[in-house]
């Protein structure tokens, strides 16, 4: 193993994907269950995230099941990638990560996103619009007042107030430039578009300011990684998601997960064929060796002092077995 996986952390996001023949519930299990099993291996962090009205995702209120895997597991970190600011009032949301890391001391961190949602139907239902985002870094900075007691309202975040919670800011757009501003810790994705991602990055070094949360730049790239004993067993984990991001820019939904081997079987349009393609793609996907030479590229490319694996597929067990493969590569603990 190089030095410069050794010296890197991995963790873990999942979106609690639902499947076809499997409902949100059983989603939502899946992720508690998974996060049992990434800690086992010696992941650093898991993550879950904030999708509002998407058929394909059961993960909606995501320190809600914060805290069911916090109360699951015993050593992992556990936080959000991420809570989408804009969709909520900074109060709240200081409440609600205050009781999180009252409960589980230590062990809770506050991943924060910038986006609104994804449908227009969406965001009414939320009472935001696309505008919204624009003030995420007030937003972001009235969050953070919370904790340290400087709200001028005269209002006090309880029991969020003194606690120390660290804050990610998910970079996607002017997110890079908000979280050097701030001084925060910054998540940036995907892996398909390399250059976009080193750009992100250099303007993030380039102008980050120390803070109280961050005294130096600390990157963490987020992406799909798909570990198996063949290269074509690799490829099979990224086919669902493939298929559904491909449905769902070309009729406008966001499926259940279908399997593999139905998918590969379906009659496809030319423009959904040629979205499909695209998406299995730009990935880190192959058999162990193979992986650990990408992740060594990307590792000296960006600088990044964490990976933050995104990867959803229909079978379950292939899922586990990755994230197993994967452990072994970066030499984690238990693997």
């Amino acid at each position: 193993m190089s030095s410069v996986i050794a010296d890197t952390r991995f963790s873990v996001l999942d979106r609690s994907r639902t499947r076809e023949g499997h409902d949100g519930s059983e989603a939502l299990r899946d992720t508690v269950r998974l996060a049992q099993e990434v800690e086992r291996l010696g992941y650093h962090r898991f993550w879950v995230s904030e999708h509002h009205g998407v058929p394909g995702v059961a993960g909606s209120a995501p320190t809600v099941l914060a805290a069911a895997v916090a109360a699951a597991t015993r050593t992992i970190r556990v936080g959000t990638g991420g809570v989408m600011l804009p969709n909520h009032r900074p109060l709240v949301v200081a409440e609600q990560f205050g009781v999180l890391e009252s409960l589980f001391p230590g062990r809770i961190d506050m991943g924060l996103g910038r986006s609104v949602g994804f449908t227009d139907g969406v965001r009414r239902a939320l009472g935001r619009d696309k505008g919204d985002a624009d003030d995420f870094a007030g937003q972001l900075a009235e969050l953070l007042g919370w904790f340290g007691g400087t709200s001028p309202t005269g209002v006090h975040a309880r029991p969020a107030e003194g606690l120390s919670v660290p804050p990610f800011v998910l970079a996607m757009g002017e997110g890079a430039l908000i979280a050097a501003h701030s001084g925060l810790p910054m998540v940036i994705g995907d892996f398909r578009n390399r250059e976009r991602m080193l750009r992100g990055i250099e303007r993030y070094r380039r102008e980050f300011r120390p803070s109280a949360w961050a005294p130096e730049p600390y990157v963490v790239v987020s992406g799909t990684v798909a570990v198996a004993a063949t290269a074509e067993d690799a490829r099979r984990i990224l086919i669902p998601e493939a298929w559904s991001m491909a449905h769902a820019r070309t009729h406008g939904t966001f499926p259940p997960l279908p399997d593999a081997q139905r998918v590969e079987s379906m009659t496809m349009s030319a423009r959904e064929r040629a979205f499909y393609e695209e998406g299995l793609v730009g990935h880190l996907a192959g058999t162990e060796e193979q992986v650990a030479d990408e992740l060594e590229d990307l590792l000296k490319e960006t600088g990044a002092r964490e990976v933050l694996v995104t990867t959803s597929t229909y079978d379950r067990a292939a899922l586990v077995d990755s994230y197993r493969r994967l452990a072994r590569v970066a030499g984690l603990g238990a693997a």
